[in-house]
């Protein structure tokens, strides 16, 4: 079987940074397409930095990165680097990649990209708000027909939010975005709270990584040994959960995941309640379903497929 082509939209992020390595250990299955950076965990200088610095880090020098919104669509900027460190990948030396920017948009990028492609062709793995994905929809509407499916990491239902009460961080930085991507028509997996809080990065979990002898395992540790202390001390856990790989891992091993079909709405009116999704779970209103809601995972086989994969990097 071919793999599966996928532009990877990021904000790097300890999580997108380990997501994008998981991405990149496994060709056979995922054809990375390009890598478009967005603003979100930190600004966008420093995740179009750090998406470099990761395909450095896996010895990826074919592929390619692109800078896209330093803004959401009509919001001003919400950072996370409280989370995330000033860096956003904080726990690695972090340095001036070789790996070089691309002169093109990220907007472009995508909208070229899905242009040129065959119908129902490209899968997009946004990590970060949607505010790439969404432009490039009021863009050039007519791409969606390439678009296979979106599998992107956002939202909460039983698990509340994790920026405000109501609303994740993703969503909430950028909701009307979100509510464009969501309803665009395409189908759409959402890996929110309710699913990524079960995979938690706990000491014996990380020790396993810790022991292959590679470079990208080594940024790995470093990476979630920092991130480890924000949401060990938020939410008394025994790790950080591992937000943005579930997003790559459901394509790599879907068997994994737990899913039910769902509409899902964003609020984008409430200051109270901005960013919200609501999910109809149980199928109150009569609204068409628009998603795949992942609400549970088999998380020692998700870190077991993590740890195999990085196993594969050399050097």
């Amino acid at each position: 079987m071919a793999a599966r082509k996928v532009i990877l939209d990021c904000d790097p992020g300890q999580d997108d940074a380990i997501n994008q390595l998981l991405a990149m250990s496994s060709p056979d299955d995922l054809e990375i397409l390009g890598i478009t950076a967005v603003a979100g965990n930190v600004p966008l200088p420093l995740t179009q930095r750090n998406a470099r610095l990761i395909c450095d880090i896996g010895a990826r020098p074919d592929l390619r990165v692109f800078a896209g919104r330093e803004e959401p669509l009509q919001r001003p900027l919400v950072t996370a680097e409280y989370v995330h460190g000033a860096n956003g990948i904080d726990g690695i030396d972090i340095y001036e990649p070789d790996h070089p920017l691309q002169e093109q948009h990220a907007v472009d990028f995508i909208v070229e990209t899905l242009s040129a492609a065959k119908a129902g062709s490209v899968t997009l793995v946004p990590t970060g708000p949607l505010t790439n994905i969404a432009s490039a929809l009021q863009k050039a509407p007519d791409i969606a027909q390439s678009i296979e499916s979106i599998v992107l990491m956002g939202g909460a239902m039983r698990e509340g939010g994790n920026c405000t009460p109501s609303a994740e961080f993703n969503i909430y930085v950028d909701p009307q975005a979100a509510k464009i991507v969501f309803d665009c028509g395409r189908p759409i997996i959402a890996l929110g709270l309710d699913v990524t809080h079960k995979v938690l990065a706990t000491s014996a979990r990380v020790d396993r990584i810790r022991a292959l002898d590679n470079r990208a395992a080594s940024a790995t540790v470093g990476m979630l040994d920092f991130f480890n202390r924000y949401d060990t001390a938020k939410y008394g856990s025994l790790g950080s959960p591992l937000h943005d790989p579930c997003t790559c891992a459901y394509l790599l091993a879907p068997e994994l995941f737990t899913e039910k079909s769902c509409n899902i709405s964003v609020e984008v009116d409430s200051e109270l309640t901005m960013g919200h999704t609501a999910v109809d779970y149980w199928n109150v209103t009569d609204k068409a379903h628009n998603a795949m809601w992942v609400h549970d995972v088999d998380a020692d086989q998700f870190f077991g497929l993590l740890t195999e994969r990085l196993a594969r990097f050399t050097g």
